[in-house]
């Protein structure tokens, strides 16, 4: 038996949308897709696919950006990120630092197998910021 691989960029940000639209188990209401760019195909450097946000009150928070690569989809927390980094690496996803100000999380999304463990870095950093929220 052979089992294929979701290996698009696009479809694996889509899966990803999905997720986070999609399960209200973890508190994931407080998310939304923003920004969403229908016509994104992947690239090299990848595509912002959209954005994911929260909501605290009146007030949208920034929380992670999704870009479209060819090959795989990466995730940039801008909201917990220390709990994004542990929950990914905990998941066997690849993970990485952005030296940037203020900091973020990169973690990269290589099929869509991954999804689900991607999620989970989400509602961790979403935990996250809530405790300090």
């Amino acid at each position: 038996m052979v089992e294929e691989r979701t290996t698009d960029g696009k479809r694996i940000a889509q899966l990803l949308a999905s997720e986070v639209d999609g399960r209200e188990d973890s508190g994931l209401s407080a998310l939304d897709v923003a920004d969403a760019d229908p016509d994104v195909e992947g690239s090299a450097d990848g595509e912002l696919a959209y954005r994911i946000v929260s909501h605290a009150g009146d007030e949208t928070v920034a929380f992670a950006a999704v870009y479209a690569h060819e090959d795989r989809t990466r995730v940039e927390f801008q909201a917990g990120v220390d709990a994004a980094a542990e929950a990914a690496a905990d998941a066997g996803l690849r993970v990485r630092p952005k030296a940037v100000r203020p900091p973020r999380t990169v973690v990269f999304v290589e099929d869509g197998a991954a999804v689900k463990r991607a999620t989970d870095a989400v509602v961790a950093a979403l935990q996250a910021l809530e405790e300090t929220g």
